[in-house]
């Protein structure tokens, strides 16, 4: 569906392009650069759609070609590593933008630091994405998709617990105290959802909560965890006491996050965070009427995770000249609306206002409230990042569990895994 939808709107992006092109702006690719080229382009499986399309786009203008290639999530990492072992990474390359500063680190990137600032669009871009491609003070990657987490709430299951459907949650407290209403209505209504035995879920939504309120995650250099009961505490506690009361359901605890969108997508759940990508995903029905709002902190803070993809230019490329041209080519105000946010996704540019379906006309206010937490939303960096947060082997998920499902207590969970953390984060051993 998506794909007939990039294709109907080929030809307005085209128009647009050429023209803003013909004004000389930088914004649309490299007027010098040598055209008549293949590309590669390699994506993760989460961010296929986006990506794609922004290529098909782009194919269509006939400058460039551009193959894109789709690797499972799972073995993203490996894939890359391997292709950078033999020199032969595609021009372009898509990384989770968590992994980003070990790209750089790696050396995958070329720095792009000249040609970014002739666009005039560094400061319009998304701050948490742009720093996490940046490293000592040199461009490599750009904002390429944007996922934000944010609180999804259920209007329907709202009006019949008695509460205000315009009204979300101000507070993690208040959210759980929607949930408790919400959940006395019994039968296969809960009153919230999480992905329990997921680490990429729980750190999605959860440590917003304590950037809400002023805390920290990690150091600034990424080499050690700033979680303690200060912190991360009252988070693990509030989830804790929820699921303890039965205000998620039993499966919530094994949630590894394949079935994650479901419940709230079929109108079981009252409120949960979730993320932005997956308002696209879930058609309202009789049900389910979908509000979202921030997510919130303890004392009623806000804040985001600013998930999603960095692009840039591998270092191993010989075309990067054209692979440029693409690169600009997709930061490039009409083609922000007509690939992304015309599609109910985030542009990456907090300049451009989100559109209606169609690029035009009225947003759905739900994206406009996406696009308002970019500005306040953060990208955690750490070289070790993969290995400590989002491997299932990993330190953060055993935590995570042990703080929400016991037998120990929170305290205890912090003070015996606290060390574990650290030693995983601390690359120099």
């Amino acid at each position: 569906m998506r794909k007939k939808r990039v294709r109907r709107r080929v030809g307005t992006v085209l128009v647009a392009a050429m023209l803003t092109a013909a004004c000389g702006g930088g914004e649309v690719g490299d007027p010098d650069a040598a055209t008549g080229q293949t590309l590669t382009i390699w994506t993760r499986a989460a961010t296929e759609a986006q990506t794609r399309g922004f290529v098909e786009a782009y194919n269509e203008l006939g400058r460039n070609q551009v193959e894109l290639t789709v690797v499972p999530n799972d073995t993203y990492l490996q894939q890359v590593a391997t292709a950078a072992g033999g020199r032969s990474l595609p021009d372009l390359l898509g990384a989770d933008v968590v992994y980003a500063r070990n790209f750089i680190r790696h050396g995958f990137y070329t720095d792009i630091s000249e040609r970014l600032a002739e666009t005039g669009l560094v400061e319009h871009l998304a701050p948490a994405h742009l720093d996490a491609g940046t490293a000592d003070g040199a461009h490599h990657a750009v904002p390429h998709t944007l996922d934000l987490s944010l609180i999804f709430y259920n209007k329907v299951l709202y009006r019949e617990a008695g509460l205000d459907p315009e009204q979300p949650p101000t507070s993690l407290p208040e959210m759980m105290a929607h949930a408790e209403a919400i959940s006395a209505l019994g039968g296969e209504v809960s009153g919230t959802y999480f992905g329990g035995n997921c680490p990429g879920c729980l750190l999605f939504t959860l440590w917003p909560m304590v950037w809400a309120d002023g805390g920290e995650i990690l150091t600034a250099d990424g080499t050690a965890s700033a979680m303690d009961s200060q912190t991360m505490g009252p988070v693990f506690q509030a989830y804790r006491d929820a699921f303890a009361d039965g205000l998620a359901p039993a499966s919530a605890a094994q949630e590894n996050g394949i079935s994650w969108l479901q419940p709230f997508a079929e109108g079981r759940i009252g409120v949960a965070p979730l993320g932005s990508t997956m308002l696209r995903l879930m058609p309202e029905h009789e049900g389910l009427e979908i509000g979202v709002a921030p997510i919130r902190g303890m004392a009623g803070g806000e804040s985001t995770f600013v998930g999603g993809d960095v692009l840039g230019i591998t270092s191993t490329s010989t075309k990067t000249a054209a692979a440029w041209d693409f690169l600009s080519w997709t930061l490039s105000a009409d083609v922000q609306r007509e690939v992304l946010t015309s599609g109910g996704d985030v542009s990456v540019r907090t300049d451009l206002e989100p559109t209606g379906p169609d690029g035009v006309g009225l947003p759905d206010e739900r994206l406009r409230t996406f696009h308002e937490v970019v500005e306040v939303g953060r990208v955690p960096t750490a070289i070790n990042f993969g290995a400590t947060f989002n491997d299932p082997q990993g330190p953060w998920l055993q935590f995570a569990r042990s703080a929400i499902f016991g037998p120990e207590s929170v305290e205890e969970a912090v003070a015996s895994f606290r060390p574990r953390l650290d030693s995983s984060l601390d690359v120099a051993g």
